[in-house]
């Protein structure tokens, strides 16, 4: 790991970005107190003078040497550069996030205006806000900082949009995460890169706008004066002394590659990821820890249960298309209940649902929905949505794109014990290595600091298995875990899964396509066809009780030791029955 990270640091574009941010540094700093007296001692008989050994770059109409001029301008030139990116790159991540999380009408309004603002050109923009602030440097600054406050808010609510509908964001919501830390732990640490990039190229521009209106006459105004100042004064003499236009032009090139080269070594390095934007208040003191032996009417109630669930998407012509229609499901505590369908039986959208994840423009309607009795149809309280994040555990079907990949293994296992269980960093890792060392990961206080593409698919579904016994799970959500997975792997998953719930004491929702699987492993099978419950049935009987024609085609389906091979697999038609 050291070793990538220094071999990182040693590309020529690190090195070049390095030392090129050093010199300008040592020159905004150092500038004024080495060459400042020389560029402003005038010395009427070196008026005018070409480049030489004494001046480089020559000297102006007042003698002053202009090579100490363009030293002594790189500070003020910086900082001004600095503070409108700053500006810039606060105003739009700020105003972009923002809007990503608004409700859907404040979201339109905000990103409307948004594209209103990006409809006029950039310049004018400048221009207009110069006009309100007048013609001084601070006024340029603000200028230029706003007017590039648009654009960048539309880039990261375009990047953060993307990510709203990513599995670990949908986890952590799940784990009761706010806004703000959805935004601040899993948005920002993956449009890290892009903003970099974004940050070199803002500030390349800014140095040119600065430039730009000090030339004009609208930015620096004497006797302070910047690079765009000394090129505005060195054209005006450009036949008689080149290098007075030169000198200053090359400062602002060579100041805007050190800009873009050093945002491409910095979005090449894996960081991380960026501090939260604020820490989330601590869990309401009372929530169950899972040590606590539950009363009897505890374990008699179902610890999750809907009836008449129907979950129903836009059609595109104003009406809705139901995908889930009515759909009853109890789960018992300690229960394994299996969900078994084909593609589009609405399996995964009752799990999402029965977890909360359903977000606009699904539609979910339920006669009851609740979790550990809580009614998960109306607003939650603090208290029990820190009851849910911490009971309801979700494992989803791909952990390579569940897991926040800008995050480490350890940092993702230690966001629920942080946030719902009051514990602090130290003990979260505690509980976090324990998780791991649960699903039989080897060496758990080592891959705590792996990231998710260092490990091997069966080693992330495992994670993603510790991840939700982090906390103190009640009910575990595993949507088709093993897919993907080969037999041994599969196996191992599901030892780790059955060992999970037994050391846990938690029930299990697992949906899968694989029939045989499912009744191996379950207690209870329920059958899904079309968005309805067909059957439901013991698992261990599922072969002599299965009643539904649909049902008794997906064991028909299923080979075993004196199945003729000579013969193809039944195949299911579209009444459900075989062909």
């Amino acid at each position: 790991m050291a070793a990538s990270k220094r071999s990182r640091l040693r590309t020529p574009t690190a090195v070049v970005a390095l030392v090129g941010a050093v010199a300008l540094a040592a020159v905004a700093l150092l500038g004024p107190a080495v060459w400042g007296s020389t560029a402003d001692t005038t010395t009427v008989a070196d008026r005018m003078l070409g480049p030489s050994a004494a001046h480089p770059f020559g000297t102006d109409e007042l003698g002053r040497d202009l090579f100490a001029r363009v030293m002594v301008a790189a500070r003020l030139s910086l900082v001004l550069t600095l503070g409108a990116t700053a500006i810039t790159m606060a105003g739009g991540v700020v105003l972009g996030l923002v809007a990503s999380v608004l409700p859907r009408v404040a979201r339109r309004l905000v990103t409307g205006f948004m594209d209103i603002l990006l409809a006029f050109p950039w310049l004018l923009l400048v221009l207009f806000f110069s006009a309100i602030w007048g013609a001084s440097a601070v006024g340029a600054m603000l200028a230029i900082g706003f007017a590039g406050v648009p654009s960048i808010a539309r880039l990261v609510y375009t990047m953060s949009s993307s990510l709203s509908g990513r599995d670990f964001v949908r986890a952590a919501r799940v784990a009761g995460v706010g806004p703000l830390g959805v935004l601040g732990r899993h948005v920002l640490p993956n449009i890290r890169g892009p903003l970099l990039v974004n940050t070199a190229a803002t500030a390349s521009v800014t140095l040119l706008s600065f430039a730009g209106l000090s030339f004009l006459g609208l930015g620096v105004q004497a006797p302070d004066y910047d690079w765009g100042r000394l090129l505005r004064e060195g054209i005006a003499r450009i036949y008689l002394n080149p290098m007075a236009a030169i000198g200053p032009g090359l400062a602002i090139v060579l100041a805007g590659l050190v800009f873009t080269l050093a945002s491409e070594a910095l979005a090449s390095r894996r960081g991380h990821g960026l501090r939260t934007i604020g820490r989330l208040a601590k869990a309401a003191a009372g929530i169950p820890s899972g040590d606590v032996e539950p009363s009897a009417p505890e374990r008699a109630r179902p610890v999750a249960e809907v009836r008449g669930l129907r979950v129903a998407f836009p059609d595109g012509d104003g009406g809705l298309v139901e995908r889930v229609r009515g759909v009853d499901l109890t789960v018992a505590p300690g229960e394994t209940v299996g969900i078994v369908g084909e593609s589009g039986s609405g399996k995964s959208l009752t799990a999402m649902a029965l977890a909360g994840l359903l977000a606009p423009p699904a539609v979910v309607t339920a006669a009851a929905r609740t979790f550990d009795g809580i009614d998960l149809s109306r607003p939650l309280s603090r208290a029990d949505a820190a009851r849910v994040g911490a009971g309801l555990g979700m494992i989803f079907q791909d952990p390579l794109t569940s897991l926040n990949p800008a995050l480490t293994i350890g940092r993702q296992l230690t966001e629920v014990p942080e946030v719902h269980l009051g514990m602090s960093r130290a003990q979260a890792r505690e509980r976090a290595t324990e998780a791991l060392r649960v699903v039989s990961i080897p060496e758990p206080e080592r891959r705590l600091r792996r990231y998710p593409h260092e490990f091997s698919g069966g080693m992330r579904q495992r994670a993603m298995i510790g991840m939700a016994l982090t906390a103190s799970p009640r009910l575990l959500i595993a949507d088709e875990p093993t897919t993907a997975l080969d037999v041994t792997v599969q196996r191992q998953v599901m030892a780790v899964l059955r060992r999970a719930q037994r050391d846990s004491g938690a029930a299990i929702v697992f949906i899968s396509h694989d029939i045989a699987l499912v009744s191996a492993f379950c207690d209870r099978v329920v059958v899904m066809k079309d968005g309805l419950v067909v059957e439901e049935l013991d698992a261990g009987r599922i072969r002599q009780d299965a009643q539904h024609p649909y049902t008794r085609a997906l064991v028909a389906c299923l080979p075993d030791m004196s199945s003729d091979r000579s013969r193809p697999l039944p195949v299911i038609a579209g009444d459900g029955s075989t062909a």
